[in-house]
C-alpha cells in the first residue's frame, strides 16, 4: 500500500516552508491547530524580526503577538516560541539539537514534532503521527492503536526504517487530498482493492473525484482507481 501511493504522491513533502533547522521547529510549533498555509504566511514575518534563538528569546510579546495573531492562540502560541527560544539558548546554545530525546524535552515540542523536525530538516527517519497519519493507519488496517506513540511504534514495525519520512509524508498527503476525516473519496483512491475500510466513503468513481482536493502532479489529471 505504501508503495502505491508513494507513486500517487512522489512529490510528497513537509508543507511548511522552512530553510534551517530553527524555522522548522518553530514553524511545526506554530501549526498547531491551524493549516500550514497560514503558518506559511506568518513565518518569513516571524524570522525576518527574529531570526536565531536567541532574537526569538528576547522578543518583545506584544509584538510578536501581533505576528503570530493570524495562527490562532496566538498568546500561547507567543509564549511556546519565547520559552523554545529561552531554552534552545540556555541548553543548545542557540542550535535545534539532531537528537529525539533532547527535542521532546524542549517546551512545547511532542514526538510529533520532534521528528518532523529530525526527518525534514536532518535527514534522520522519523514517522510523524498527526491526526491524518494515525487516522488512515487504523483504516488501512495497520493498526488498531489510538495513542499516537503506539501508533509510531506499530507501524515503524511494518515499514523500513529508511522510508519513515516519506511514509509519513505520503499518508499525510492521502489525508489531505483524498482519504478525508468525514467524506473520503473511496472511488478515486488507488489502494481501494487493499483497504479494509473501502466503502465508507464514496464509491462511484465519478463522485470520488470530485472530492479529490489536488492534483495528482501539476497541470495532471486525478488518477483512476487502481493506477
Amino acid at each position: 500500500m505504501y508503495r502505491t501511493l508513494h507513486e500517487r504522491y512522489p512529490y510528497a513533502h513537509c508543507e511548511l516552508d522552512f530553510d534551517t533547522p530553527l524555522q522548522l521547529l518553530v514553524a511545526t510549533v506554530l501549526s498547531a491547530q491551524t493549516t500550514d498555509v497560514t503558518v506559511n504566511k506568518v513565518t518569513p514575518t516571524l524570522f525576518a524580526q527574529w531570526p536565531t534563538a536567541a532574537d526569538l528569546a528576547g522578543a518583545d510579546r506584544t509584538a510578536m503577538e501581533e505576528v503570530l495573531r493570524p495562527t490562532g492562540f496566538f498568546r500561547a502560541k507567543t509564549n511556546s516560541v519565547l520559552k523554545l527560544g529561552i531554552a534552545l539558548v540556555e541548553e543548545h546554545d542557540g542550535e535545534v539539537p539532531p537528537r529525539l530525546k533532547d527535542l521532546v524535552k524542549l517546551p512545547g515540542v511532542g514526538r510529533k514534532t520532534a521528528n518532523v523536525v529530525l526527518g525534514n530538516a536532518f535527514g534522520i527517519p522519523g514517522i510523524t503521527v498527526d491526526t491524518h497519519f494515525g487516522r488512515l493507519a487504523r483504516r488501512m488496517g495497520w493498526t488498531d492503536e489510538e495513542d499516537p506513540v503506539k501508533v509510531e511504534h506499530a507501524v515503524g514495525e511494518l515499514v523500513p526504517r529508511k522510508d519513515w519520512t516519506m511514509l509519513s509524508h505520503v499518508l499525510i498527503f492521502h489525508g489531505r487530498r483524498t482519504c478525508h476525516a468525514r467524506r473520503p473519496a473511496c472511488g478515486a483512491c488507488p489502494v481501494a482493492q487493499w483497504c479494509p475500510s473501502y466503502g465508507i466513503g464514496e464509491t462511484d468513481p465519478d463522485k470520488a473525484v470530485k472530492l479529490l482536493k489536488y492534483e495528482v502532479a501539476p497541470g495532471a489529471q486525478p488518477a483512476e482507481e487502481g493506477s
